[in-house]
């Protein structure tokens, strides 16, 4: 029977605490690490880790304890403590660490948290080498020993927000410019506002007190709500949210309007072409993008490569076609070698910030050449996941939604790969039919497969 797969599409993520999560399981996955990411002929030599987490309670104990599996295997760890996912994937590629593993669970809730591991380039690991470090944790026997984390660089932090201003922020003043930030009150909390304070911006700072419990309730990407609100009564030019690690982010106009990850890569892609900076008319988009997207970046003849949902998808993608922009409707944006492949909320508003001072045009303008199509998205818990194309009153249920839909529009059916959830997205002109639809394809896999 094949085993059951430990690492999910984005890391190892759960209730903190439990399984995988759990400390000695933690503690051996840092073994596991260290023999599967290190050559055997190499093993002597002093290899370097860096670590960091979101801000979850959780966090420090699990950053303990994986320290201490990788400690055994003669690394040296260091750790930048409370720091954005993209922050320490680029410090592990620019301080030339070997490893670099990130304690989050991204937008999840508090009492969750994962796991992500980069190599050190700065890339999340493939599957095949995900694969035989859940052969090898398999294999090594839990460990429950007390340890402290490491204490944490804070130099680190400095390196990463002097590049970001440097790099994205070079020549960009952002005087008289108000921007309200909301941090989710998690990894960017601290140099979220650092980043665009430095550049000259007048920064209104939401949500950025993480106490351990606090990240991504009713704020953030996921739920961006209250930066609506408070955008409308500030006057700020832009609204930035990022989600609980930062590497992505939602922007909301100077009228207090939402703007996606398409809505997004709609105004990057139009002004990169405008300025020349596509050589390769094409941008990677996943199959959960808009037709709107497709429609507005058509105009200006940009094509679109589809790939799965995921940002390493994204990556994957963007090296394999040798492109320079690619996202998510969630908003993952990458901007290829640009930004060393690593999606970051914080980049990812810089460049849009870039875009509204080059063009002198506010964002609800930019953002309005994307024009989406209605979409209903619902997410259904469920007990098991079998392959949906197993269930026959589901394949049905799509097939004759799909003939009804036509070319004007699609429906989507797939598991979340962090969360036990079924995924239901239907996208057509008209929302009443498409809510019909959808509701009826989330009842039946709540029929087949729903958790009580």
């Amino acid at each position: 029977m094949k085993a059951e797969r430990i690492f999910g599409t984005d890391g190892i993520r759960g209730r903190a605490g439990d399984g995988w999560l759990s400390v000695p399981a933690v503690t051996a996955l840092g073994c596991a690490l260290g023999e599967v990411l290190v050559p055997h002929g190499e093993r002597r030599k002093k290899h370097r880790v860096l670590l960091g987490h979101d801000g979850r309670r959780s966090g420090p104990e699990l950053e303990s304890a994986l320290a201490r599996g990788l400690s055994t295997h003669g690394f040296q760890v260091t750790s930048c403590g409370l720091i954005t996912t993209p922050g320490l994937a680029l410090l592990t590629k620019l301080e030339r660490f070997q490893i670099g593993a990130m304690i989050s669970a991204s937008h999840n809730p508090a009492e969750d948290n994962g796991i992500k591991v980069f190599s050190g380039e700065g890339d999340k690991l493939s599957d095949e080498v995900e694969l035989a470090i859940e052969d090898k944790l398999r294999a090594t026997p839990a460990v429950n020993q007390p340890g402290e984390a490491p204490p944490a660089d804070l130099d680190l932090e400095h390196r990463y927000l002097t590049y970001l201003v440097e790099k994205a922020g070079h020549k960009l003043k952002l005087d008289g410019m108000r921007i309200v930030l909301d941090c989710a009150n998690g990894g960017g909390s601290r140099i979220g506002p650092r980043v665009f304070g430095r550049l000259g911006a007048q920064v209104v700072s939401i949500c950025a007190e993480p106490d351990g419990e606090n990240i991504n309730r009713e704020c953030g990407a996921t739920k961006p709500a209250r930066l609506q609100q408070e955008m409308r009564s500030q006057g700020a030019q832009l609204g930035i949210a990022l989600d609980g690690d930062g590497d992505r982010c939602m922007l909301v106009d100077e009228k207090g309007e939402l703007v996606n990850g398409d809505g997004i890569l709609t105004v990057c892609a139009r002004h990169m072409t405008q300025k020349g900076e596509l050589p390769d008319p094409r941008i990677v988009a996943t199959v959960m993008s808009n037709k709107g997207l497709f429609r507005a970046l058509r105009e200006v003849g940009v094509g679109i490569v589809t790939t799965d949902v995921g940002d390493r998808r994204v990556v994957e993608a963007l090296k394999r076609e040798q492109l320079k922009l690619g996202g998510e409707q969630s908003g993952h944006i990458v901007f290829g070698a640009d930004h060393h492949w690593i999606g970051d909320g914080l980049y990812t508003a810089l460049r849009v910030l870039r875009v509204l001072k080059e063009t002198k045009k506010p964002l609800s303008e930019l953002a309005g050449a994307f024009r989406a199509f209605p979409q209903v998205l619902l997410n259904v818990k469920v007990a098991r996941q079998p392959s949906l194309a197993s269930l026959p009153s589901l394949v049905a249920a799509r097939t004759r939604f799909e003939e009804e839909l036509g070319e004007d529009g699609r429906v989507l059916l797939r598991y979340s790969g962090t969360e036990p959830l079924a995924r239901v997205m239907v996208e057509g002109p008209d929302l009443d039919r498409i809510k019909k639809q959808a509701q009826e394809l989330a009842s039946l896999i709540q029929a087949e497969i729903g958790a009580a």
